[in-house]
Formats: C-alpha cells, sequence, structure tokens
C-alpha cells in the first residue's frame, strides 16, 4: 500500500494540520484504518497518536481508497477538538456503552 498526500493545510486555529490522501492498494482489500494511521504518520513524521483518520471511502474496481485525515500537535488537542466517535475509531477513548433502555 502507497499513501500520496494529495492536500495538506495547516489550520493554527485547532493546533492541526489537515490532509487530504489516497491509499494505493491493487490486489489488496480496502486498507486497515491502523495501518493507514502508521503510513500516515511516517508520512508527516508525526506520531501514530496524533493522526486522526475522520473520513476513508474506496473505490470499487480501481484499488484505491480517498481520505481526509487531521495531525494534531498534541494528543490532548486531538481530545479537546475531536469527536467522540472519531476518537472511538482511532482508538484514542474507549467506545461509550449504550444507555440504558428507557423504561
Amino acid at each position: 500500500m502507497e499513501i500520496e498526500i494529495l492536500e495538506k493545510k495547516e489550520n493554527l486555529l485547532l493546533d492541526r494540520i489537515e490532509v487530504r490522501f489516497r491509499a494505493v492498494h491493487k490486489n489488496e482489500g480496502t486498507p486497515d484504518r491502523e495501518k493507514v494511521r502508521e503510513q500516515l504518520a511516517k508520512s508527516l513524521k508525526s506520531a501514530k497518536e496524533k493522526v486522526m483518520i475522520d473520513s476513508m471511502d474506496s473505490e470499487f474496481g480501481i484499488g484505491q481508497t480517498n481520505g481526509y485525515a487531521k495531525v494534531y500537535k498534541t494528543v490532548d488537542a486531538a481530545k479537546k477538538f475531536e469527536r467522540k466517535h472519531i476518537l472511538a475509531r482511532n482508538k484514542l477513548v474507549e467506545k461509550e456503552a449504550k444507555k440504558a433502555e428507557k423504561k
């Protein structure tokens, strides 16, 4: 799998870099979110814990996945600004248990 950075934009207000990327994975299935995070961290010279993948969309039959990720300067900034379900998907926090059924 190869990661290609399509667009990179710094957001100083939210203390992060926003990245649009393409993962090329010929003759393979859709890449795992963790593998993509590792590859993006290497490409952007950051720690894996600071990379939050927001979305990944695979294109049928082409072997490409386009995505959007955010690379925070600190883990605390990620926890402060990122939505809870995105933090859970990227394994930065535990998933919350479903609320008890209403009576």
